[in-house]
């Protein structure tokens, strides 16, 4: 795959801050790196990587709900290994991707966005492997959208380890129209925490994504690789079902259903190249499942019918997926329940 170029967004103030943090901006714009001219050329096999060069290390993503981090850690991979929405809460589980670059081996952690809101089971588990994922990491990517800071984005500062390098990554900046006034909300910033680095980005623009590898690398210890380059995740196959079900779920039906629902894979069997999936959708209330249903059913042969062209994309292979609506009221404020429904 071709190298993109490493990204040098242009400042465009239009109001002149003062020197200082004009500087401070283009440092963290990465005006400095070279750019990098992608070519056909740049398409080759990988040479063997001398062991006592490489370098190995866990980054860990975390922020408050929706600010894009399911969205950074598929970007940072190269595939979808973590499902993505509008509603909070999306991303439930530890989530760890692998992506080798070079002498280098990044092992992301995606987590939950911790939960202020409210504290029944499921919220105490989810803050729980917050709390888990950035014990023992070798850098932490804070990721908050650029130009905004919120007390739900306070909170998750507050957790943060002193002991661990911390990179503030200014999500969405391609969404700020006044680029200029980023300065001033940077230097609000540095009064907060002393970060190691300043990232304004995009998740979604690939030369955002090789620049912020770039940044990223220098923190990671020298040693040998954890896993197989060519690894990408160390969740199974079933585990990435239950998923897909539960993103398209979320997608389909917006607001109207309640974020405790989950799905439980039932049966997952390889018959050659067809995978048989079995799975239920789990809701609280007797009056969601008919939101899950929909009338005459569609709404859930909607929800199927997206999941299964996904994983079929994913996965190359076909896929026969059968989808049940289960009612289990108060499941998510029963410890027991969330624990055997795979939460930590």
């Amino acid at each position: 795959m071709p190298r993109p170029p490493r990204h040098s967004p242009e400042a465009t103030p239009s109001a002149q801050p003062d020197a200082d943090l004009d500087a401070m901006l283009a440092k963290a714009l990465g005006k400095s790196l070279p750019e990098a001219a992608a070519t056909d050329a740049s398409i080759e096999a990988p040479e063997p990587v001398d062991p006592s060069l490489q370098r190995c290390g866990y980054v860990a993503i975390v922020g408050k709900p929706n600010v894009g981090k399911s969205t950074l850690l598929n970007a940072l991979v190269g595939q979808k290994i973590s499902i993505t929405s509008r509603k909070a809460q999306t991303t439930r589980h530890r989530i760890t991707g692998y992506r080798t670059e070079g002498v280098s081996q990044f092992v992301f952690v995606d987590t939950p966005g911790f939960q202020t809101r409210h504290g029944n089971a499921l919220n105490r588990s989810l803050n729980k492997t917050v709390l888990g994922a950035v014990t023992d990491v070798d850098l932490i990517l804070f990721v908050v959208e650029a130009g905004h800071f919120t007390p739900a984005d306070q909170k998750v500062l507050e957790l943060l380890p002193a002991a661990v390098p911390v990179i503030l990554l200014a999500n969405k900046f391609d969404l700020v129209h006044r680029r200029g006034d980023l300065a001033p909300w940077l230097k609000s910033m540095q009064e907060k925490r002393s970060f190691a680095e300043f990232v304004p980005m995009s998740a979604k623009t690939p030369r955002d994504i090789q620049r912020l590898f770039a940044i990223c690398e220098k923190y990671l210890p020298q040693q040998p690789w954890m896993h197989d380059p060519e690894e990408l995740t160390d969740r199974s196959e079933r585990f990435m079902a239950a998923e897909m079900v539960r993103e398209k779920l979320f997608r389909l039906t917006g607001d109207e259903l309640p974020y405790t629902s989950t799905v439980v894979i039932d049966k997952f069997e390889e018959e050659g190249a067809l995978k048989r999936i079995a799975a239920s959708i789990v809701v609280e209330r007797e009056g969601h499942k008919g939101m899950v249903i929909g009338e005459k059913g569609e709404k859930l042969k909607r929800i199927g019918t997206e999941a299964r062209q996904e994983l079929e994309k994913i996965w190359n292979c076909k896929v026969f997926l059968e989808l049940w609506v289960k009612v289990r009221s108060g499941w998510a404020d029963d410890d027991a329940r969330v624990r055997s429904f795979g939460y930590e």
